[in-house]
């Protein structure tokens, strides 16, 4: 399995500026190879590489490996772009962001991450430094911190490629590891249903409601503030605006590693299975009000799933996702499907049986048991794809498959950023 792991670099003045040098000049030769690729149609490695790697070491005096390395780049960036069109994520054909996107050359920004082999970049994990190149030279001994935990994965596991990036005044290095696996439970003893939503992140299906009002509470008070200081448009408010900068995803992120790391643990400890909605697509499909739309659209739930995804895969748990259709509408109990039984968006009552319940816990119940009927019809066999990353509502949740169900038990593969604490 591969993760990622970042460490923090703290390079001196002159190391700094060395290593800002050379990230200005590999993302204005990757923004120059990007206008040759757009221009000429060559968006393919090799082909690519014919007519931008001389003029790329002549002209920004890069070497060999990084100069290939801007190619590459290039080239990757258009290939995501293409991805990302042919999956509706930048919109319709006819759409204003989708030409935006297809109709000019991919730009790089001059902080942009720029990738390191391991004939530019040398680890002294046990030093706790780095050998770096630069268009100065090498640059021996930048500091780095991480923690322990984090230095036995970059000693034991770290292979492949790093890449290099600046944020909000600092630097960072992010390395791939490759992590062993543990075995697959094969034979799960039932599965634990989560049901994912805005006002309560995640509820089990064992009557565990975690998070939700809190931190919706803070997003509502980070967006109150963002929008004060953007209409004061002050130097003092900018400052301010920019020191708090991905906060709030910050904080989303924080809770969704505590979520993911309970509900696996949970599974492990019982010898069950995870079973997760499929909501792909979601968010194009429904439709809200104004005021709805910001908390929608904030909702981390496809963090909050890969999260789990990779953290049950590294402990041996069979993640199984299955259709949301109707989950929050059908009753437990006796399985009658009516709109009418969501009472509100806390309580469900039964139209058939009687049956009343908190509406969340209820749907992870329906999850829970069709993840169970999918395992027992031999659904463990089916291939899995990446975790799933759109969003859901509180009423009718329609997955996109028409399969119903993905088993992401062995061979999921998430690169997720183990982050060093700041």
């Amino acid at each position: 399995m591969k993760l990622v792991v970042q460490v923090k670099l703290l390079p001196t003045p002159v190391q700094a500026a060395a290593l800002e040098a050379t990230l200005h000049a590999c993302n204005e030769a990757a923004t120059w190879a990007s206008e040759v690729a757009f221009g000429r149609d060559v968006k393919r490695n090799f082909a690519l590489r014919e007519h931008t790697y001389t003029e790329i070491r002549q002209r920004w005096g890069l070497g060999a490996q990084a100069a290939q390395h801007v190619v590459k780049k290039t080239c990757d960036a258009y290939t995501a772009l293409k991805a990302n069109l042919k999956a509706g994520n930048l919109g319709k054909p006819w759409s204003k962001r989708y030409r935006r996107a297809a109709e000019k050359p991919v730009v790089f920004r001059p902080e942009g991450a720029q990738p390191y082999d391991d004939r530019m970049l040398s680890w002294q994990i046990a030093e706790r430094t780095v050998s770096i190149w630069t268009l100065s030279g090498r640059v021996k001994g930048v500091a780095f911190t991480a923690s322990p935990q984090q230095l036995a994965r970059l000693a034991l596991y770290r292979k492949g490629e790093s890449d290099l990036l600046y944020r909000d005044g600092m630097w960072f290095l992010n390395a791939t590891c490759e992590l062993p696996e543990a075995e697959p439970n094969a034979d799960p003893d039932g599965f634990l249903g989560i049901d994912l939503g805005i006002v309560n992140i995640a509820t089990t299906s064992d009557d565990q409601i975690m998070a939700g009002r809190a931190l919706n509470r803070g997003r509502l008070r980070e967006r109150t503030l963002r929008s004060k200081l953007q209409k004061k448009n002050t130097p003092s408010a900018k400052r301010r605006l920019k020191k708090r900068r991905r906060k709030e995803a910050r904080r989303a992120k924080d809770v969704n590693h505590k979520i993911a790391k309970h509900v696996v643990a949970e599974a492990e400890r019982t010898g069950r299975g995870i079973a997760l909605e499929e909501l792909t697509g979601i968010r194009e499909r429904v439709r809200l009000r104004k005021p709805q739309r910001a908390t929608h659209s904030s909702w981390s739930f496809a963090q909050l799933g890969a999260f789990i995804a990779y953290k049950a895969k590294k402990a041996g748990v069979p993640v199984v996702y299955v259709d949301a259709a109707y989950t929050s509408r059908t009753c437990a109990e006796c399985g009658h499907i009516d709109r009418a039984n969501r009472v509100s968006q806390a309580w469900f009552a039964c139209r058939s049986c009687g049956f009343v319940d908190h509406a969340d816990r209820n749907g992870s119940r329906n999850i829970r048991a069709r993840a169970e009927e999918l395992w027992r019809r031999g659904a463990q066999s089916i291939a899995p794809d990446p975790p799933p990353t759109p969003e859901g509502g509180t009423g009718r949740k329609r997955s996109a498959t028409a399969s119903g169900a993905r088993c992401a038990s062995p061979g999921l593969q998430s690169r997720v950023v183990d982050s060093v604490n700041l």
